[in-house]
């Protein structure tokens, strides 16, 4: 049953940040479930990509859309791109060993934050 409730306390969490500043997946789903429940590098990102199968965006996005800050065609465009790259991306990693699939995943996640910290 805390499991249940620590799962809904993330996806709230990841939630929040993603509606505020559009972050959430990958920063804080996928960090906690593999440090908070014992999760693989693999099944966190395999987790987290299931969980946006549905429209887990929708009303945050339509937040943003009511005040005139969404631009559908680009977003479509995004999204076709992503559904091309995600699969891509998905095959190639089931590959890698979870040391690396780790490093990977952390050096990416210093690289922007470094970037967005310096510019």
């Amino acid at each position: 049953m805390l499991n249940i409730f620590l799962y809904i306390l993330i996806g709230i969490l990841a939630g929040g940040m993603s509606g505020l500043i559009g972050i959430g997946g990958g920063i804080i789903i996928v960090p906690a479930l593999i440090y908070l429940f014992g999760f693989s590098q693999h099944a966190a990102q395999g987790t987290t990509l299931a969980m946006l199968v549905p429209p887990i965006g929708l009303l945050a996005a339509l937040a943003y859309y009511k005040h005139g800050h969404v631009n559908f065609p680009v977003a479509g465009l995004i999204c076709l791109g992503f559904i091309v790259g995600g699969y891509l991306g998905a095959k190639y990693a089931v590959g890698f060993s979870e040391e690396v699939l780790r490093k990977i995943f952390g050096v990416c996640l210093l690289l922007i934050a470094g970037y967005m910290i310096l510019k």
